[in-house]
């Protein structure tokens, strides 16, 4: 079995490339290998193929993630190309084969799929962690109710262009040459309207406002962008609508900290606590745990709660929270305390002389 070829290498673009380069570098491939243009080269048809399996994924951000960390195994199964993924690239080559076979009118008035949106939202810590349902609203071109999407006023309809004849073009000789330009009345449709639509003024679609409920699922981080497939913009000529984008921004916590699925937060002791060991109260995001401090517990170390952490998205499983220990120094001393300080002071080496005991044993020793 051959292998794929890398589909940076097949559309020729670097792995950083942008959606523009990505799709510039597509319609070029397009344009020199489309079967329409190269009936008897077998050759031509499969690198056509090639290529629009390429963009066909580099394309999709999701898919584009995938295959960037796993390449093509990380495709397998998960909507990767399929043959029907040639029909949404009507937008990105259309026009170009449009204009070339003289077919510029009929290319304009297909239908088309309509444009992503993106919508950023900004969510508590606690929200992003067990999920929860909100509304949103933004705007987006919709199709006109009135006229239904066709842009005519009721009990009318479009007309073939009488300048173009319906072809979307005008022809002027020059010489030995024809030359083709888009037709001014129609503005390329080789349709006119008669009596514009008094809702949409004739566009076939308007800007409305959509209000929407959102399922935050649990587990999404800053940088999560869930895709709501069909509620994007109305595609022009009745085509599909695009998909909505929700791009999640997650403020701050003031405890706790997330990396990846973990959590993590610090927790003081005293002194004695680190030394003689402590059953102390730890924070979670559903109420406090009780921890265990070893005897002889220095700053810095850490202590796991299973399953206290974030959960998995589409998963039952949950991370860890960790609990860090920060061993807090007095800043102000009572009489007593400072009497013990001292006595404890004196059963210990100086700084500068060695010792195989720790100032917790030390200290541990000393309260024993």
């Amino acid at each position: 079995m051959v292998a794929k070829r890398d589909y940076y290498e097949v559309l020729g673009v670097g792995r950083d490339c942008s959606a523009q380069e990505l799709k510039s570098a597509y319609r070029k491939l397009a344009m020199k290998y489309h079967p329409d243009r190269n009936p008897d080269a077998k050759d031509a048809e499969d690198k056509f193929k090639e290529a629009s399996e390429a963009y066909s994924v580099l394309s999709d951000s999701e898919k584009r993630s995938r295959y960037d960390r796993f390449g093509h195994d990380g495709l397998s199964g998960n909507g990767g190309f399929q043959p029907g993924d040639f029909a949404d690239f009507s937008d990105v080559v259309g026009d170009f084969f449009g204009d070339i076979f003289g077919g510029g009118g009929r290319s304009r008035n297909r239908a088309r799929r309509g444009s992503d949106l993106q919508y950023e939202l900004e969510i508590d810590f606690e929200d992003a962690v067990f999920g929860f349902s909100t509304d949103i609203q933004f705007p987006r071109t919709e199709t006109c109710e009135r006229c239904n999407g066709s842009g005519a006023e009721a009990g009318s309809r479009r007309s073939t262009c009488g300048s173009c004849g319906g072809r979307g073009q005008v022809y002027y000789q020059q010489g030995f040459f024809s030359v083709g330009r888009t037709c001014s009345a129609c503005q390329g449709a080789g349709q006119v309207i008669r009596h514009p639509c008094k809702s949409c003024s004739g566009a076939g679609s308007q800007r409305n406002q959509r209000k929407l409920k959102v399922n935050i699922p649990p587990g999404v981080d800053h940088g999560t962008r869930l895709r709501l497939s069909g509620e994007g913009e109305s595609g022009p000529n009745g085509g599909p609508k695009g998909d909505l984008y929700v791009l999640i921004h997650v403020r701050e916590h003031a405890v706790f900290h997330r990396e990846k699925y973990d959590l993590h937060c610090r927790v003081p002791v005293n002194v004695a606590q680190a030394a003689l060991g402590a059953e102390i109260q730890a924070p979670t995001l559903e109420g406090e745990e009780s921890v265990k401090v070893r005897p002889g517990t220095e700053s810095g170390a850490r202590y796991k709660l299973r399953g206290k952490g974030v959960p998995h998205l589409n998963s039952g499983r949950r991370g860890d929270l960790y609990v860090h220990v920060t061993v807090s120094m007095p800043q102000k001393l009572t009489t007593e305390q400072r009497k013990l300080f001292k006595k404890l002071g004196e059963l210990l080496p100086a700084e500068n002389m060695p010792s195989d005991k720790s100032f917790f044993d030390k200290l541990r020793d000393y309260f024993d």
